[in-house]
Parts: structure tokens; sequence; C-alpha cells
């Protein structure tokens, strides 16, 4: 998936390693509870990204971005939950957080930036 759009492109990513994750935890692990969970945050976080890309207005652009916003910091707590609880190695904990936290930023900037374009 090439856009020339960076969150789009990074939450894409992301999410088809929340599919390898959630694969993995039911294969190898036999987790099947939290493993829903991520896998429904996880991937949510791209699907309202596009929706925000191709909103009506940049209210609703705004809105759809702070949906993935909400949905990355849950993911991230599921990516805790799943390190503490032993599911996720330090490794692979260390890695899918770094990337969880990266796509957190972006948003957040995103955001950001959007609310004082449509309140100046």
């Amino acid at each position: 998936m090439k856009t020339n759009n960076v969150i789009v492109e990074k939450s894409f990513s992301f999410a088809v390693r929340i599919v390898n994750l959630y694969k993995h935890l039911n294969k190898n692990k036999k987790e099947y509870v939290l493993s829903n969970q991520i896998l429904r945050s996880g991937t949510s976080v791209g699907a309202n990204i596009n929706e925000a890309v191709c909103g009506i207005s940049k209210k609703d652009f705004l809105s759809k971005m702070y949906i993935s916003y909400k949905e990355i910091i849950e993911t991230i707590y599921w990516i805790e939950l799943l390190h503490k609880t032993k599911y996720l190695t330090e490794r692979e904990y260390k890695s899918i957080l770094s990337e969880a936290n990266e796509i957190s930023k972006i948003l957040s900037s995103i955001t950001k930036t959007t609310r004082i374009g449509i309140n100046s």
C-alpha cells in the first residue's frame, strides 16, 4: 500500500502487525480474549484514518482522527497488558509499543494542528 500519506501507510503496516500478533496469540499461546480486543482496536486505527482522509469537512476529518487517536491509546493498553501477563516477550513488546507510540504522536500532532486550523 503506497499512498504518499505517512500516517495512512504507518497505520496500515501497524494493522498488518496486529493481525499477525492476533494469529500468533491464537495459534501459539491459545489466547483468545485479549487477542480479540487488540485486533479490534489495532485495526480500527487505520480504518478510521482512512475514513478521515475521505472526510467531507475539516470537522469530519478531525472527528475521525480523534477516534483513531483514542483507538491507538486503547491498543497501547492491550499491548502493555499482554506484556505484563507474559503473552509478549520483552523484544516483541518494545518493538510493537514503539510503533504504536510513534502513531500516537503523529495522531496527536494532526489533531492539535487541525483543531487550531478550525478554530482560527
